[in-house]
């Protein structure tokens, strides 16, 4: 099957919408892990004991996690342009403000702000692309924008503490926050969703061949309802969840995991732990060429996403494992870098994966809906972890426990989602009369 050529405005707009995405997504990385690097200044100065701050933490996980399932059907609702860049702004105001606060229920209120805020990102993003680029032509995308998510991380420590260095911790959160308006502000100016442009024929031709024919109206209630009627919505769901648990088992614990089992110092922490996340954006963007390589040797929309999923996944649970096992420390932290690298790959193509699932103006609901199941592993992730180490003294345990639910959910994405993705027709017929589009 020949690769279809995208118009040269079109690549125009792919190239604009895809540099903002990789700037929001690491900003948003990068805001997420400040209260990680500034945790022991915090600590000292508002008086907070590591149990309050494992609350802090978690206010941000939670808030972000039930934000998913509204977030995404508003991105489908008003589109990208609009509530991304909200979005922007609302997470840098609540960054901004966390430089100020005097007590935790003050910082408690900031954090949970900031995963309201940074809620529509990845849904806004898929969205972006759905919209944008061709079914062949969204893998590598989706790899692009998604390796954020491990740009931002390995980024975060030296940027972060040099700001905290320079400036105190307060203003490293104020200038956090005045960045993310800057970029919020760019957002609004240069992006524009397609219910918004004017095409020709050829760039009509190109956006929808290979698809069912697409439509700009705004999801319904009834819709959003509709998807968790279908296997593939729930196979999401429960795959996503073991994706993001060990993902962020090793984003919250990785440190820790370098200092307490494997008794390195902490400057020599800082420097080791930033390599696995190197590793997971050559995972992530290498993933998205393979989506994109096996959709032109002809495997369908959903299987090319598909297979780069569950390999990534027990690519991920095997390297765990090495690293449970070994007693060499090159060795787990080799492994741990392939288990970064399998980890994004697995991430970015799920979210290709509920590109080409449903309908598109559903897309951004479908990955707010699987997000939303991630991120209930993410946020149990850091807890689980925490007691298994306390009552056993080892991190072993909890390794192996994780490698375990990503198996479980490596036999989600193989059993539960199906090959075909969900039509408009199966859709309206679930959702009812309220469904009809005129």
């Amino acid at each position: 099957m020949p690769k279809p050529i995208a118009p040269a405005n079109i690549r125009r707009k792919q190239r604009t919408a895809l540099i903002m995405l990789v700037v929001a997504g690491t900003l948003n990385y990068l805001d997420r892990s400040t209260l990680s690097i500034a945790n022991p200044l915090i600590r000292q100065e508002l008086g907070l004991s590591i149990a309050d701050m494992g609350l802090l933490l978690s206010a941000f996980l939670w808030a972000y996690a039930f934000a998913q399932l509204p977030g995404g059907a508003l991105v489908d609702r008003v589109g990208p342009h609009r509530l991304l860049g909200a979005g922007l702004a609302l997470w840098s105001i609540a960054q901004a403000a966390a430089g100020f606060v005097t007590s935790f229920w003050q910082f408690s209120i900031a954090r949970v702000f900031l995963g309201l805020g940074e809620a529509p990102m990845f849904s806004s993003a898929v969205r972006v692309v759905r919209d944008w680029y061709n079914v062949r032509d969204r893998g590598l995308a989706t790899g692009t924008w998604n390796c954020t998510s491990s740009l931002g991380p390995a980024i975060a420590p030296p940027i972060l503490t040099a700001l905290m260095i320079g400036f105190g911790w307060r203003w490293m959160f104020v200038v956090m926050g005045i960045a993310g308006l800057a970029v919020a502000a760019v957002w609004f100016l240069l992006y524009r969703d397609p219910a918004e442009e004017h095409f020709t024929e050829d760039e009509r031709r190109y956006l929808t061949d290979g698809e069912e024919t697409r439509t700009y109206n705004q999801v319904r209630l009834s819709e959003w309802l509709g998807l968790f009627r279908f296997r593939t919505t729930w196979g999401l769901v429960l795959g996503f969840f073991g994706v993001v648990y060990i993902n962020w088992l090793y984003l919250a614990w990785l440190p820790g995991y370098l200092e307490l089992q494997r008794h390195m110092s902490i400057p020599k922490t800082g420097l080791i732990a930033a390599i696995p996340f190197a590793f997971g954006v050559a995972g992530s963007i290498g993933g998205g060429w393979i989506a994109d390589f096996l959709m032109r040797r002809g495997f369908s929309p959903v299987n090319s996403r598909k297979i780069p999923v569950i390999a990534g996944l027990l690519g991920m649970v095997g390297f765990t494992v090495v690293a449970a096992e070994s007693s060499s420390d090159f060795v787990a932290v080799a492994a741990i870098s392939g288990a970064l690298m399998f980890g994004a790959s697995a991430s970015g193509m799920s979210w290709a994966l509920s590109s080409v699932a449903a309908p598109a103006h559903c897309t951004a609901s479908l990955g707010a809906i699987q997000n939303f199941g991630g991120y209930l592993g993410g946020a149990l992730a850091p807890t689980i972890t925490g007691f298994i180490v306390q009552a056993t003294g080892s991190f072993v345990p909890a390794l192996l426990a994780a490698a375990a639910i990503g198996l479980v959910s490596a036999l989600a994405y193989l059993v539960v989602i199906r090959a075909e993705p969900i039509t408009n027709a199966e859709l309206d017929a679930v959702a009812g009369p309220r469904a009809v589009r005129t």
